[in-house]
């Protein structure tokens, strides 16, 4: 695969505006086998509730199975199985669609061939789900912008952006790229196959559901059309002042130099997005002051501090250095620390009456995933109160296992703590180098 892959991205790199004719056969036997092969075998099951081991039991068969289907335009995905996850912030849920297995296999190879296609289009501005970038380098990115000449940042929320995606605005845009009537074919069927929950099945008229390997690609497509090209072309070549945006999937914000034309982006905003079948949730959507001039002009008009927006998971704060420079502090938004608070519960009253060392292992794993993420220049202070939280979490997890053989805080430290320390604390990414 790695060859046709190859041969894609050298005729995009030379052809931008050519339009790819056959790729369909780039799904074969030995590309899905691979896809197989690299597939966790631990995920969730699909309607179909066949696993990986099951499916490999007689591999050979099934896949020239599936291309014969394919090749008689009879292979139809099954509907995904939806199951839910908790909301950040919130007592709501959030919805998966979990594919067939070979459902998934088809995916993944399809999944290859798009970001092969697309990822030398994507714009600067766009950070998710794409090689070597992350959310740091999107923070970081955005630091830079606002440490320039931001005046003015515009926090936008999309609602419900992967449960409205309109299918028709999504093929046209990949007729863009793509000529191949059997390939797009495909991916419609995908986006129409639909959902089964508790044993009823509902169609998916609109919406790329979460939970399949090609909604995170399909979901940059569309936004790359929808929204950066839309900034690129028209927000920036018409602003007099910097205006600048930063997306990781359908998550962005927008810095703007001119108040004037930070409110006029939004007004256009709403607009542009209900054309492609989006809204705007108006509730965590606003314009902010915000960046070195912030506090001082506050100040004057009698005013109180700035105020502060959360983007990737940080609540974003207008501080200083020791100096007295102005700086951007980011410290662990409120609402993803309810939610990592709620996690760490309940995975304490799940893993209560394991044995001691393999709780504590375990939850050294976990929080040094913390720490990746949140640890980030400023944040010492979270993530250690977080740390502390799971010390006492897990004191009173021991205590509750049994009233016979429980801790005094004292007996907790020498037993438990000193012959099996909790992971300090790390600052993994310095966000001013």
């Amino acid at each position: 695969m790695e060859t046709e892959l190859k041969r894609i991205a050298e005729i995009v790199s030379k052809k931008p505006e050519y339009k790819l004719q056959t790729i369909t056969h780039i799904i074969n036997v030995e590309n899905l086998k691979e896809s197989h092969r690299k597939m966790n075998g631990n995920k969730a099951v699909g309607v179909d509730d066949t696993t990986k081991a099951k499916y490999n039991e007689n591999l050979e068969e099934n896949l020239k199975q599936l291309i014969a289907r394919m090749k008689r335009q009879e292979y139809k995905p099954q509907p995904s199985r939806r199951t839910y996850i908790p909301k950040d912030g919130s007592n709501k849920l959030r919805p998966l669609g979990i594919p067939a297995y070979e459902d998934k296999l088809v995916q993944d190879v399809i999944r290859q061939v798009l970001n092969t296609i697309y990822e030398p289009l994507f714009l600067n501005c766009s950070y998710g789900f794409r090689p070597k970038r992350n959310q740091h380098d999107a923070i970081k990115e955005l630091n830079t912008i606002i440490m320039a000449k931001t005046r003015y940042v515009v926090e936008v929320d999309i609602r419900g952006f992967f449960d409205n995606v309109d299918h028709e605005w999504m093929m046209k845009f990949l007729q863009e790229r793509i000529e191949d009537p059997n390939f797009l074919r495909l991916i419609k069927r995908f986006l129409k196959a639909g959902i089964m929950e508790e044993g009823k099945y509902f169609d998916t008229e609109k919406g790329a559901a979460q939970g399949g390997s090609i909604s995170p690609i399909l979901s940059n497509i569309y936004l790359h059309y929808v929204l950066d090209l839309w900034f690129e072309k028209k927000i920036k070549k018409d602003s007099n002042g910097d205006a600048h945006m930063v997306r990781y999937a359908d998550d962005f914000v927008c810095t703007f130099q001119i108040k004037k034309e930070a409110e006029e982006f939004l007004r256009n905003l709403r607009e542009r997005l209900n054309k492609f079948g989006l809204e705007i949730a108006e509730e965590k959507t606003k314009i902010l002051e915000f960046g070195r001039f912030a506090e001082s002009n506050r100040k004057e008009r009698g005013e109180g501090k700035p105020e502060k927006f959360d983007f990737l998971g940080f609540t974003h704060i207008c501080g200083k250095t020791y100096k007295g420079n102005f700086r951007v502090e980011r410290i662990t938004s409120k609402k993803k620390l309810k939610v990592k608070r709620a996690v760490m519960r309940d995975w304490f009253k799940k893993e209560m009456h394991k044995p001691v060392d393999q709780i504590i292992k375990a939850l050294n794993s976990k929080l040094v995933g913390h720490y990746r993420y949140y640890g980030i220049s400023g944040n010492s202070q979270q993530i250690n109160k977080f740390r502390y939280e799971a010390i006492r979490r897990l004191f009173w997890t021991l205590n509750r296992r049994s009233q016979k053989h429980s801790y005094t805080w004292d007996d907790y430290k020498i037993k438990i703590l000193a012959r099996m320390p909790i992971k300090p604390t790390k600052i993994y990414v310095n966000m001013y180098l």
